[in-house]
């Protein structure tokens, strides 16, 4: 049986369906959960709390999701997380809006200002880059054999898929896939060639590069 926060978070996400952030009203919450709006209130303080919650639990569905796609074999851990990556952002605005830092309008969007977080445990919503380096420290832990770099193109290259998807759900998992293995295997031939020199010129060797060589905004 879910609690009474697991119940107003299902709930928020319901009122979300209806309409824009901005209409939701809290006693509405309150009522599509069953609780009373002391409870809501109690759970999360303020409206801009319960709005960091819902986007904190989206984030760690999501990293949820990736922790799944870590127990495919080795070979195939980067591709199936870059697939997860794809679907997830696809099916969740919340989770897309965490990995790009792009709110599209009526979203739910957390206030990152100190002191604003209500009763949300004092955990923000990581932002995008956040996101991405503990993805990226999570694949390294299971996998200690990726380099990097195969893991940060994997992550990229999902991510091009979530920006600019191929037309067709299929098509667009189908693409994630043949890219990051391309590319998978470019990044491990330039590595048996010239170490770690590839991965650099190719703006990959930090956390913080994009493929452009820029810091993400």
């Amino acid at each position: 049986m879910p609690t009474a926060r697991q119940a107003l978070l299902d709930a928020a996400l319901r009122a979300l369906d209806d309409g824009p952030w901005r209409t939701v009203r809290m006693v509405d919450v309150a009522t599509l959960a069953g609780v009373s709006r002391q409870t809501l209130y109690n759970e999360f303080g303020t409206k801009g709390g319960l709005a960091g919650a819902l986007v904190r639990r989206a984030a760690d569905g999501y990293l949820a999701g990736v922790d799944r796609a870590l127990t495919a074999p080795a070979p195939d851990r980067p591709a199936a997380v870059a697939l997860w990556t794809v679907r997830a952002a696809r099916q969740d605005a919340l989770v897309k809006a965490l990995l790009t830092g792009h709110w599209a309008e009526g979203l739910p969007r957390p206030d990152r200002r100190p002191g604003s977080r209500g009763r949300t445990g004092g955990r923000p919503p990581p932002a995008p880059g956040e996101l991405l380096a503990l993805v990226r420290d999570r694949m390294a832990a299971v996998s200690p054999e990726e380099t990097a770099g195969r893991c940060e193109i994997a992550l990229r290259l999902a991510l091009s898929c979530v920006i600019v998807p191929v037309p067709g759900d299929d098509a667009t998992d189908s693409r994630a896939l043949h890219l990051v293995r391309e590319a998978s295997r470019t990044e491990s031939t330039g590595r048996a060639g010239t170490g770690q020199a590839g991965a650099g010129r190719a703006g990959l060797s930090g956390p913080s590069r994009t493929a452009g060589g820029r810091s993400p905004r």
